[in-house]
Parts: C-alpha cells; sequence; structure tokens
C-alpha cells in the first residue's frame, strides 16, 4: 500500500467521554477513490520552493546583477523530493504537485525594467530535451517522481509548446521556418492572440505549420559538443516513423516533452499559453500524450498511483467557469474541452471571493460542474505566479482564502506560500517578480501567527483529500445563517458525505445534520478534534472554531 493512502480510520479505539471500555469499538479501514475535480494541486516555483542541492546552484556562468528577484535562487528538484519525503505535502492534502518548467533554460538574460533577468521562472526554453541543472538531473527527476508516486502524489510537469526563449548574447534565434519574430500580439481577436510574439524577443513557434523543417543548427551544434547528436536524431527518426506526423516544429516539441512520461512517468502536464496556439494543436498533443502514458504504464505496472488517465491541464488567460466551454476571441469561439483537455484553470475564482457570499459561489460551480462541464474539470485558484491581482495580497483574509478554495468545488490549486502566508509585495520588485519570493520557511519556524495559518490550511487540505465529495458531491444548503451546507458523492458502491460550517460566531454548535446522518451516528469535528452523536436530527458541541467539517465516524 502507498505511503498516503488515504484511510478514513483504522483499527483506532472510539470513546465519547462518558464512554466506558465495553463501549469501545473497532473502526472501518476504506480506501477514498481518487477524482481530479476532487484534487489539490500545489503549485511551486521549481527555484523558489527549497534549496535541496547548494552545489548547482550557479550554471552557464549566470553571474550579474539581477534586478530584484529576477535572478536564480537555488530551489530545486532534490528540495521538493525532500519535503515530499518530510510529510509536508502529506499534511496539506496534496495529492498533485505541479512543477514550473524544467528543461533547459537561455544561457544568458535579457535586461528589463531596473536589471537583468534570468530563466529562473522556466518559460524561457533553450532544449527541451535536457534539464536545467540549476534545477537538478534527470536522476533527481526519477527519484522526485518515484517519491511522490509512493505517497499517492501525482506530478504535473508544465509545458510550453508556442515560444522559445528570448534571444541574448548568448542563445541564437531558431529558422524562421522555426520560428516568427513579428508581429507582437495585440489581443483583438483570434488571429492577433495566436499568430504573433506574445511580446518583443521571444519568438514564436510556427505551430500551424505542417512543413517539415530540419533541426536548428544551435541545437545540433549543442547536442554534437554534449556527444549525444546520434541518439536523439535516432529517438526522433523512430517517433516521426512510428506516428506517421510530419517533421513540423509542434511535432518535435511534442515529442520531446512526451519523453518525459515515457522516461519518468509523469501523471500530466500543465500546458502553458493554450490561446496562443491553434485549437487543434492540443488535439494531437493529447493523442501523443495519451499514447506516451499508455507505454510507460504497460512497461512499469506497478508504479503507476492508479488507473486514472494522463491529465492535461489548460491554461487559457481569464477563462472562467462563467464561459463554460467556449472561450470568446470577439470573432471565433473555442472549445479547448473538445478532445484536448480534462480542465482549465479558473480565473474567476478570486473574483467571486471578492464579490460573492459563500452559497452562491459553491452553488454556482456546483451545478455547472454537474451540468454544463460534466465530464470535465477546472482548477480554482487564489494566487498564482503571473496574476497581478491575487485575492490577498497582504496575506489578511488568510481564513477565508482556504475556505473559498479548499471548499470550492472543482480542483483546489495552493500557490506556494498560500498556506503559509507568505507575502505576494515584495519592496523594489517589479511586475511578476513580487509574486515569486523564495518559500518563508524561515517565517513559519518563528512566527506563530504563520504556524496557525499553516494549522487551519492543513486541517482544511486534509478534510478534504479524505473526502471527494467537497470537491466534486453535489452541494445543498442547509442553514443560511451560520451557513451550514453538505456535500455527498457517489462513485458506483463508494459512497460519500460531509457537513461544513463557516461563520460560526457563537462557541455552542447546534446543527441540524438530519439531511445527511441517522440518529445515533457518530461524527467527528476534524476543526475541533471532537466526536459528537446524533440525537433528534441534531449535533451539539463546543468548540472556539467559527468552522465545523463534520465526518461520519465508520465502524
Amino acid at each position: 500500500m502507498k505511503k498516503n493512502t488515504i484511510l478514513l480510520l483504522s483499527f483506532i479505539l472510539i470513546s465519547l467521554s462518558c464512554q466506558t471500555k465495553e463501549d469501545e469499538v473497532e473502526m472501518k479501514v476504506e480506501e477514498v477513490p481518487f477524482h481530479w475535480n476532487a484534487a489539490t494541486i500545489y503549485f511551486l516555483l521549481t527555484d523558489r520552493f527549497n534549496n535541496g542541492d547548494e552545489t548547482n546552484d550557479t550554471n552557464f556562468d549566470r553571474t550579474e546583477k539581477t534586478g530584484v528577484l529576477r535572478g536564480f535562487e537555488g530551489g530545486d528538484l532534490k528540495g521538493i523530493t525532500q519535503k515530499i519525503k518530510d510529510g509536508y505535502f502529506t499534511d496539506l492534502g496534496v495529492n498533485a504537485i505541479w512543477l514550473t518548467p524544467i528543461v533547459e533554460q537561455i544561457h544568458g538574460g535579457t535586461n528589463e525594467g531596473t536589471g537583468k533577468t534570468y530563466a529562473y521562472h522556466g518559460y524561457w526554453t533553450k532544449d527541451w530535451t535536457s534539464l536545467d541543472p540549476n534545477f537538478g538531473t534527470k536522476a533527481d527527476l526519477k527519484e522526485l517522481v518515484d517519491t511522490a508516486h509512493e505517497f499517492d502524489i501525482r506530478i504535473l510537469l508544465d509545458a510550453v509548446v508556442n515560444h522559445i526563449g528570448p534571444v541574448t548574447e548568448k542563445d541564437e534565434i531558431w529558422p524562421e521556418d522555426w520560428v516568427r519574430v513579428s508581429p507582437t500580439c495585440t489581443y483583438e481577436n483570434f488571429e492577433t492572440t495566436v499568430s504573433c510574439t506574445l511580446v518583443d524577443n521571444l519568438p514564436d513557434i510556427l505551430t500551424e505549420s505542417d512543413a517539415a523543417v530540419k533541426l536548428p543548427p544551435a541545437l545540433i551544434e549543442k547536442w554534437k559538443n554534449e556527444g549525444r547528436y546520434k541518439e536523439e536524431v535516432a529517438s526522433l527518426n523512430a517517433f516521426f516513423k512510428e506516428t506517421g506526423y510530419p517533421k513540423a516544429p509542434r511535432f518535435y516539441i511534442m515529442k520531446w516533452l512526451s519523453d518525459y512520461i515515457t522516461d519518468f512517468g509523469i501523471d500530466g502536464y500543465r500546458v502553458d499559453t493554450v490561446k496562443h496556439t491553434e485549437a487543434y494543436v492540443w488535439q494531437e498533443f493529447k493523442e501523443i500524450c495519451d499514447r506516451a502514458f499508455a507505454q510507460w504504464k504497460e512497461e512499469n505496472p506497478e508504479k503507476a498511483v492508479d488507473h486514472q488517465d494522463f491529465y492535461l491541464l489548460g491554461e487559457v488567460y481569464n477563462y472562467a467557469i462563467s464561459n463554460l466551454k467556449a472561450y470568446d476571441y470577439g470573432d471565433r469561439q473555442v472549445n479547448y474541452f473538445d478532445d484536448a483537455f480534462n480542465s482549465l484553470i479558473n480565473f474567476e475564482l478570486k473574483w467571486n471571493a471578492l464579490q460573492q457570499d459563500y452559497e452562491s459561489h459553491f452553488s454556482k460551480y456546483a451545478s455547472v460542474l454537474e451540468n454544463e462541464l460534466n465530464g470535465y474539470g477546472i482548477v480554482n485558484y487564489m494566487s498564482s505566479h503571473d496574476d497581478g491581482k491575487p485575492f490577498d495580497p497582504k496575506r489578511l483574509k488568510n481564513k477565508e482564502a482556504a475556505n473559498r478554495l479548499l471548499l470550492s468545488p472543482g480542483t483546489a490549486q495552493i500557490y506556494y506560500g498560500d498556506e503559509s502566508a507568505r507575502l505576494l509585495e515584495i519592496e523594489e520588485t517589479e511586475g511578476d517578480a513580487t509574486l515569486r519570493s523564495f518559500m518563508n520557511w524561515e517565517e513559519l519556524d518563528s512566527i506563530p501567527e504563520k504556524q496557525k495559518v499553516l494549522s487551519y490550511w492543513q486541517k482544511l487540505g486534509k478534510f478534504r483529500a479524505q473526502h471527494p465529495s467537497v470537491g466534486a458531491g453535489k452541494h445543498q444548503q442547509i442553514q443560511e445563517e451560520p451557513y451550514v451546507f453538505s456535500r455527498i458523492f457517489q462513485d458506483d458502491d463508494y459512497q460519500d458525505q460531509v457537513i461544513v460550517a463557516l461563520d460560526y460566531t457563537e462557541n455552542e454548535k447546534n446543527i441540524d445534520v438530519s439531511s445527511i446522518f441517522k440518529n445515533g451516528d457518530l461524527l467527528f469535528d476534524a476543526i475541533s478534534e471532537k466526536q459528537v452523536k446524533v440525537v433528534n436530527g441534531k449535533i451539539s458541541f463546543s468548540s472556539s472554531s467559527e468552522t465545523v467539517l463534520l465526518e461520519k465516524l465508520q465502524y
């Protein structure tokens, strides 16, 4: 059994304050099924989370002074693996980790604003076939994926298909049959969003082209210097012969990305800048990824976490759950769920949190996921690496942020530091850099208030992980004030139901649970860690917390 297979309770003795030895009961063991809409994804910048190997902190002579938070800070794959082994993610209820891109980045840097910027974020690719040594080695990646799977945690890498890194004094432009360098996108319609460069000096891959192209000379020279040119070419030739795809730019990149599936068994890709590429490209990518994942599972049947298919999560910037399946470019609507993505990132949640009460927010999400988006999903977030208007940049509303995110229907995406109140406003930074400070481990070790924040997120996170009904169940309001609701999840013979109360101002909790639980049922509040029996359809107990998370104890 995996180390983090979540069990409701395992042979523990339950006793109320009035119980005697004769009342002790043996608890049932029940494994919880995994469902992506009920999942909690932890999103981190590989360079900014944890430094597990200080010997790889500087490479390719990236030593020039940079702008504030615009250089490499030391985080790496070994640091993430260390935190998996420490149980940090398990304690938070996390069952998937999304890493920013770890492929080799441009060696030089750009000069923007107040200083130089290196590719610490991972989105400026130089070579898809290599890992950047600042992040680690392929042996490090193998250990990370294998360790994560032992803990029932899935690994999502970040796929960049539509652009390479900027041209610098150390990084050449690729041939014109591979990339365009103009015009710059104006985002007025589909054409001016897709057939253009995102920003100046970010060469755009000609993903629309089916013309066969040769490898870029810079890549050929690099591979020859590294002694692996023949090996890489042979692998490419085998791929194109087997699949029948033309040797067009996008298929080279898709092949290189699919190698991380067949070689390491990653469980999914979060795909960057989806709307800046033709929609059919993602249908092709899904086909290639599915094929690679099936091959890996066949070759490694003992290593798979479960029987889930490969997971594709799309970043269609500004997509919202209110869009349902259609993203509107003004002159064209595109359905990115169609034979492509399992889920899209939902950019709406923070606005719901700012403008709507809990019930309006939760009931809408549950209804859309049960109806218009049935069979698909959304990934909710409160802050991220490139959203300049996070829900709570000063970290003044940590409990509400946790409630809104972890109790919302749909997949939850914790951005590293959400759970530790890592500040998102850093002095002297420019642009996105202010969102990307190093994980505040020292504060967690020394500041009690930060520890309290983490403790609350952990309790909600574990409750969510133990109960798929929270993210993937049917929602029903029970009481308006204090706000109480139920969630029910059914999957074949497995059923899960919970009741949640929020913003309870009184210490004495009196909650009608008769719509879900029966008289005599023994319930457990995951916040106060108190047990209580249902009497006359209600439960009553004392707790100083504003939140109640009720589950039934199985025995």
